[in-house]
């Protein structure tokens, strides 16, 4: 079955305005229900190609219910989800990443026993006369690691289970670029990190979006979200109740925003997207 559908005529030229000003994914009332619960309600988003959108809320503010429908593990209840101007339906996981969505969940899904260039293929294995085609396989781990300027892994060859927390999420961006990934969801990719592995994985973030890949990030570190980010979505109940260029945002409003659904301090003007 198709994961995408045209438009109908009468939403064409709403859509192809939307491709021209580098709109990727776009959410147009999306709605999730847990039986009497609501943990979306209305959702509108847009995430633009090339820059990095910081997803934020309080606990059980919808953003978990958010990138599980957008990675394709739950279907919406209501609403739509548009990728490059065409409504999609995704039917699971292996539907938003052949449109090129790669979600980097916490647990980063990585395999400890196996080394970094396994991880990196794990699934998408090439193979040479019935073998694995390891020389190429080190090649590409090799050169897009150099890519992304990771350079503190000892060896392409060692165990995920020896790596740092911020390589092991190196490890998983870099699988997210070899599988051609148009939008990268990182969900609290800096939790737990040092000083020195939270500054690696910003600059990564930073590195995704130099080339031209958008980046949704989940984030409770408004240091984090200020640093990187090029447009701010706040949850709060379920409802995004605002989004706008970060610049539009200082601390203070994003954090009222956060726990109450409003600011009077929005030094921009930020409006819904």
């Amino acid at each position: 079955m198709s994961i995408s559908e045209p438009l109908p005529t009468d939403e064409k030229n709403g859509a192809a305005a939307a491709g021209g000003n580098g709109t990727l994914l776009e959410l147009r009332k999306v709605t999730k229900t847990f039986g009497p619960v609501r943990a979306l309600t209305d959702v509108d988003l847009k995430v633009p190609a090339g820059k990095v959108t910081a997803l934020i809320g309080d606990n059980g503010a919808g953003k978990s219910s958010l990138i599980k429908t957008v990675s394709g593990l739950w279907g919406p209840d209501g609403g739509e989800i548009l990728w490059e101007g065409r409504r999609v339906h995704l039917h699971g996981p292996r539907d938003a990443e052949a449109l090129g969505i790669t979600t980097i969940y916490q647990d980063l899904a990585l395999c400890d026993n196996l080394d970094i260039v396994q991880n990196m293929f794990l699934g998408h294995e090439p193979l040479r006369h019935r073998m694995l085609d390891e020389p190429t396989m080190e090649i590409a781990a090799r050169n897009t690691l150099k890519e992304l300027s990771v350079t503190t892994v000892r060896s392409i060859r060692q165990p995920v289970a020896s790596l740092s927390g911020g390589q092991r999420q190196s490890v998983a961006v870099a699988k997210a670029v070899m599988s051609q990934a148009k939008l990268v969801i990182m969900d609290e990719p800096t939790a737990a990190l040092g000083v020195v592995q939270t500054e690696m994985v910003l600059n990564l973030i930073k590195t995704l979006a130099g080339r031209d890949v958008a980046v949704l990030v989940i984030s409770h570190n408004l240091n984090d979200v200020f640093e990187v980010s090029d447009r701010i979505a706040v949850l709060y109940l379920g409802r995004l109740v605002i989004s706008g260029p970060a610049s539009d945002f200082d601390r203070q409003s994003a954090v009222e925003y956060m726990t109450t659904g409003t600011s009077g301090r929005a030094p921009g003007g930020a409006g819904a997207a």
